[in-house]
């Protein structure tokens, strides 16, 4: 179905020209979108955003936030007909009835895309009930609501991806840790710094991540604003000219506004502010994504200890050259001694004990040479009492 832009169906051959046409256009900003129904059809989108602000309801504000030129911090973010998602590469629009997903063509968005296709159909639409109109019913009521199933698939998603990320460093990182431990070289002091930084941009990321899911649960409010199908069949209630009017601007809104009232009419019925389903998933995923920020954190400590570890190293090294600069000093110092008596006795001055000069060599230099060996052996006591060299 075409609206609101050009449309061509996602297939591998369209895919592939797609893909040509985008390396041509590589200065030019991404305007590519898939949309994937309830059915599990794929359509690639080549429209701007005023069309995607038309079709989804929302403000462009909102839109911005999908933008990959752009900076933001991840968000999910529930408004009145649709739920904004921006997590790392996965920038989506999910409505009750269909999901919109930025740059398909990117390598780390297909998978995404490909586990729409399999996961957003519900579990029943592919099984026959023997028993009959009753069962089809009962397995549409038990079925979660279509926007649930779009947001477990993009958190999965990316809890996974950041988790094989941290399990990458990880990979990386212990074995140049204990490397650097037991040789300190400019090579492993370099590697180490270059996975410190990648560390920390990994941690920013999934530190985002958790704190988003942990605002939202502890909001009910906004917990609330990602139940479309609930605001939905609240404020549409199922009629003939009602269908009639969904069927006009979607081939499936009409039969997913009845699925949706039929599995929500107990909700709205009762507490309309119940979010134990979505708190549920979103907790799930919570502690995947902290778990995985744990990981991180323990690498972090390791890092911390490995640096504690080569400052102690580095310091013993130190105290090493102090001490031997110490012992050169203090040698150096007897030497000149012995330096300065030879050069005296070195003069070319009459002494009345120069007749007898050989006698009188041996007598000074074996003096001179106790003289400098016991003021060396009192420094160093000295040194070694004040504690300035080991025992």
């Amino acid at each position: 179905m075409a609206r609101d832009g050009y449309v061509v169906p996602a297939d591998p051959q369209v895919a592939a020209a797609t893909a040509a046409a985008a390396v041509k256009k590589k200065t030019q900003t991404a305007r590519s979108w898939i949309l994937v129904d309830a059915s599990g059809q794929g359509t690639i989108l080549d429209v701007d955003k005023h069309a995607i602000m038309h079709r989804v309801q929302i403000h462009a504000r909102d839109l911005r936030i999908l933008d990959p030129l752009l900076s933001y911090p991840s968000t999910i973010l529930g408004r009145e007909g649709a739920i904004v998602l921006n997590l790392e590469h996965i920038k989506a629009i999910i409505t009750s009835e269909e999901v919109l997903l930025r740059d398909p063509l990117d390598e780390n968005v297909i998978p995404v895309v490909e586990e729409l296709r399999r996961r957003l159909p519900p579990s029943n639409l592919f099984k026959e009930f023997p028993s009959g109109q009753n069962d089809v019913e009962a397995g549409e009521e038990d079925e979660s609501p279509f926007e649930f199933r779009a947001l477990e698939v993009a958190l999965e998603a990316i809890c996974s991806h950041l988790a094989a990320r941290t399990t990458e460093l990880e990979t990386a990182a212990y074995p140049a840790l204990d490397e650097l431990t037991s040789k300190i070289s400019s090579r492993n002091l370099d590697r180490v710094r270059k996975l410190k930084s990648a560390m920390t941009r990994l941690t920013a990321r999934v530190q985002k991540v958790r704190d988003e899911l942990e605002q939202l649960l502890d909001d009910d409010d906004d917990m609330a604003d990602l139940y479309l199908s609930r605001k939905l069949a609240g404020a549409s209630p199922v009629s003939g000219s009602g269908a009639a009017n969904w069927f006009s601007v979607s081939p499936t809104i009409g039969s997913k506004i009845s699925r949706a009232s039929r599995a929500s009419v107990l909700t709205i019925r009762g507490d309309e502010n119940d979010v134990e389903e979505l708190e549920m998933l979103l907790e799930a995923y919570f502690m995947q994504i902290d778990s995985t920020l744990n990981k991180l954190t323990t690498l972090r400590e390791y890092i911390d200890d490995t640096e504690d570890y080569i400052n102690i190293q580095l310091d013993n090294h130190r105290n090493q050259l102090i001490q031997l600069e110490l012992f050169l000093s203090s040698g150096t110092v007897c030497l000149s001694i012995y330096s300065l008596i030879a050069g005296i006795f070195g003069m070319n001055i009459p002494y009345t004990w120069n007749e007898n000069h050989g006698y009188m060599f041996s007598r000074v230099v074996i003096f001179t040479g106790a003289l400098c060996a016991a003021i060396f052996i009192v420094i160093m006591s000295y040194a070694r009492y004040k504690g300035l060299v080991g025992s």
